[in-house]
């Protein structure tokens, strides 16, 4: 075991993929000599000379470029800056990425992942603190994930580079070294498409991802000794563990959803409908969404208005406690 935090556990996950399998690449803006705008990728130029790339600012034709590396062969792993960079490519994710399997019906796979940092907590500027994850949550063709510690970090993302289909890979800068863990130094993988239980409890469910599992965490601290919480992360968001949610949710009876990006259509609402849908008997208390406001992510004076903290999540917990 070595004790990483989530920049170097990511780090040393491209390491070894790229030592198993030579037809893993690495390509991006300042992802080669500079080792990324936040040093995930450093080192690995100097390992690995022939299959990193820095390219030209045009996230369109990192991801054009990548998708036809894939198909002949290639296991590219592209990164996009910021969050707010990936939309220049989201025609070439929506339109081609996410549709090459089905186009080609299973004669071409895309087995690309795309590396992206998200969310606010670090006073960027704008662009840089947003979460688009429900676009491509919306997305038939792609799987999306979102670690919360530097253990799913690792076991997800070489799980990501093994497989066949095209992954978005968030990375929530919020904690990138705000968490250190014991990680295995060897290779494993974590599942795609299952959550979590970070705790069990018996009175309520928390359903969360990405750095709020964190601020969850912190609130929970806090109440324990009044509440039995229940806390999932769900790690990955496409496809979503939809047993873990509505087994909690019949044992609890209350659910919280936590989540930064802005509130209408969110993944909070998704859930919901799922829980009404499956498991709407054994609800005690209506659903309860703490998310980012529905406007654009404040520049920094004004973010901490905006972000979520252990203080909101208390009083939304008291809430449906009391109902």
């Amino acid at each position: 075991m070595v004790v990483l935090n989530m920049v170097e556990a990511i780090n040393l996950a491209l390491k070894q993929e790229m030592k198993r399998d030579k037809t893993v690449l690495i390509l991006g803006e300042d992802v080669g000599v500079d080792g990324g705008v936040f040093r995930v990728t450093d080192g690995l130029l100097k390992l690995y000379p022939k299959r990193v790339f820095d390219t030209p600012l045009a996230e369109s034709g990192i991801v054009g470029t990548s998708l036809g590396l894939a198909a002949s062969g290639w296991k590219p792993v592209a990164e996009m800056q910021f969050e707010g960079f990936i939309l220049p490519a989201f025609d070439q994710i929506v339109n081609h990425v996410a549709r090459i399997r089905n186009r080609s019906r299973g004669a071409f796979t895309a087995p690309l992942v795309i590396r992206c940092p998200i969310g606010g907590g670090i006073k960027a500027l704008e662009h840089h603190s947003d979460s688009p994850e429900a676009y491509f949550a919306h997305t038939p063709g792609l799987k999306v994930i979102m670690p919360s510690t530097p253990y799913d970090a690792k076991g997800l993302l070489i799980a990501a580079i093994r497989d066949p289909d095209p992954v978005i890979f968030f990375e929530p800068k919020r904690i990138y070294r705000a968490i250190k863990q014991e990680v295995p130094e060897k290779e494993y993988t974590i599942p795609i498409g299952k959550a979590r239980i970070v705790q069990e409890g018996t009175e309520l469910t928390i359903i969360s991802y990405g750095a709020m599992v964190r601020e969850c965490e912190q609130a929970i601290e806090k109440i324990k000794d009044h509440v039995s919480v229940e806390l999932i992360d769900l790690r990955t968001l496409r496809p979503l563990d939809k047993e873990a949610i509505l087994t909690s949710v019949k044992k609890t009876g209350r659910v919280i959803i936590v989540h930064e990006a802005q509130k209408t259509l969110g993944l909070a609402a998704e859930i919901s409908a799922i829980i009404n849908e499956e498991a709407l008997l054994s609800l005690k208390a209506p659903i309860e969404r703490i998310t980012g406001l529905d406007i654009i992510v404040p520049l920094p004076k004004l973010e901490d208005y905006y972000v979520i903290d252990e203080k909101r999540i208390i009083a939304a917990i008291e809430k449906v406690v009391n109902f």
